[in-house]
């Protein structure tokens, strides 16, 4: 009959409290505003891969074919520390299920221990009254060893799913530290590339730069010996110089930023910056397509949104836990071992003791402590829910930013090569004039300007064409996709980092 309570209340160890976990309903569009036939028209020298063309493979990178950016990612995974902690947080993440999980069983503990006492001589054992007056007492001191092997067993069922519930939350939480890995691999991938393209764009401006100072020498010379033959004034020489001296300033002057984006790789790719340099080459890659599916995809391909999903799931459960605290809760325990005054008797069959029994405990009064946890925690999950929303709207945007930077970005591009294409006559039609003699120098020297300011352009377009693609890239999930995240079961087996 003792048993029998137990018995029944380990049999409703089925029950689970709490909300059942559904994901959050979201708006997806059926396809992005910026990829239509009339948007496609306006594309020169970017186009849209289409879905069927191709997925972005893990190894993103790989589509701009650039021996040296491959190098560079494959030694981010490596060497970057924000990865290396981000991959700690995984472990530590994967640990807690584990913990969580060992609630499930009985904990058995065994204390050993061997005393040797001595008691007080003084201590007045018993009193006694003899048949004549008075009373007295006797005294003893005893010397005794007291040898104990206690084993104590003690198991709280899961009756109500609290442990259940708190391995569920905590397997989500491991889930969304892994697509926070993922994340964070991605955006530092990300950064390296748009750094070493910023860096090449340099290089590009350092290689123009160059070259208008080799022919404002060019101009410089031309002036003097026009001088020196009494051509022209000293007037021309002067603003030649000026120009020259200007211009080499400028050239000088790249080499700071192209400095700072070298030692901003150096730290992202884990290399010290004093021992780490990238050979200086012109940006040269062309505009790529790029396979950017359809909204609803986005769901399922950026590792933000699935940690932020992985997050509801979590606060769902904790629901469950919160409410599971109106529940009573059961204690199996017992205890037993061998207990003797001599290492003889020790281990003999009439040294052993025994103790097993069942407990009850449950909370009467709490004045609306249980109430208002539960209330916090369904607040929780609405905040989560509005978290996992606004990622989703996020990506729909991020993805769009950089849809229509692309295809304005190209027809800009084509505007700005026009513009060259006429600044490169104005000037030749200044310096016919000047060397005429009908025109100043002055003019000359406007024409200048104006060339290198719509060739300086052009290259800042084409680097923000590519960054842009390594943006859109980024945005939709480099390749990423919710089915790399861990199940519960690898997680609990010890799966490797992802």
């Amino acid at each position: 009959m003792l048993l029998a309570i137990p018995i029944a209340l380990v049999s409703l160890g089925g029950c689970t409290i709490g909300p059942k976990y559904h994901t959050p309903s979201t708006q997806a569009p059926a396809a992005y505003k910026e990829v239509t036939p009339e948007n496609a028209k306006d594309i020169a020298n970017w186009k849209a891969a289409q879905p069927s063309d191709a997925v972005i493979r893990g190894k993103w990178w790989e589509i701009f074919n650039d021996p040296e950016l491959n190098s560079l990612e494959e030694q981010v995974n490596i060497s970057n520390q924000s990865i290396a902690s981000a991959a700690a947080s995984f472990l530590a993440a994967r640990a807690a299920v584990k913990e969580a999980r060992s609630q499930l069983f009985p904990t058995v503990t065994m204390s050993p221990s061997i005393t040797n006492q001595r008691q007080s001589g003084n201590l007045k054992e018993f009193s006694y009254s003899g048949s004549g007056s008075g009373t007295g007492s006797k005294s003893s001191s005893t010397v005794f060893t007291d040898y104990t092997l206690p084993f104590d067993a003690t198991w709280v069922p899961d009756l109500w799913g609290k442990v259940r519930n708190t391995v569920r939350s905590n397997e989500y939480a491991a889930q969304a530290s892994a697509a926070d890995l993922a994340g964070t691999r991605l955006s530092i991938q990300a950064e390296v590339a748009e750094d070493y393209f910023q860096l090449r764009s340099q290089d590009s401006l350092k290689q123009l730069l160059d070259a208008t100072v080799s022919a404002y020498q060019q101009s410089l010379g031309l002036n003097k010996a026009l001088f020196e033959t009494g051509i022209q004034n000293d007037e021309a020489v002067a603003q030649a110089e000026t120009q020259l001296e200007t211009t080499q300033a400028l050239d000088t002057n790249v080499g700071i930023l192209r400095s700072q984006y070298e030692h901003a790789i150096a730290m992202l790719v884990g290399q010290p910056a004093p021992i780490f340099s990238i050979p200086v080459k012109a940006l040269d890659t062309p505009p790529l397509p790029i396979p950017f599916g359809v909204p609803s995809e986005l769901l399922e391909r950026r590792p933000d949104i699935a940690a932020a999903e992985r997050l509801v799931a979590q606060a769902n459960a904790q629901i469950g836990i919160a409410e599971s605290a109106y529940y009573p809760t059961l204690t199996l325990s017992a205890s037993g071992g061998f207990q003797a005054s001599s290492i003889t008797d020790w281990f003999a069959w009439p040294s052993r003791f025994w103790s097993v029994g069942p407990s009850l405990a449950q909370t009467i009064f709490d004045a609306g402590l249980r109430r208002a946890t539960v209330q916090q925690y369904r607040a929780q999950y609405d905040e989560t829910v509005a978290n996992y929303r606004q990622a989703v709207l996020t990506s729909f945007q991020q993805v769009e930013d950089n849809l229509s930077s692309l295809r304005i970005l190209s027809q800009e591009i084509d505007q700005q090569v026009a513009a060259i294409q006429s600044s490169q006559r104005y000037l030749s039609l200044a310096t016919d004039r000047y060397r005429l003699g009908i025109d100043p120098y002055l003019n000359v020297i406007t024409a200048q300007t104006t060339l290198l300011s719509t060739q300086q352009t052009l290259v800042n377009l084409k680097m923000q064409q590519i960054t842009s693609s390594v943006q859109l890239v980024e945005a939709l999930g480099g390749g990423w996709t919710r089915a790399q995240l861990p199940s519960a079961g690898a997680i609990s087996t010890g799966t490797p980092a992802p």
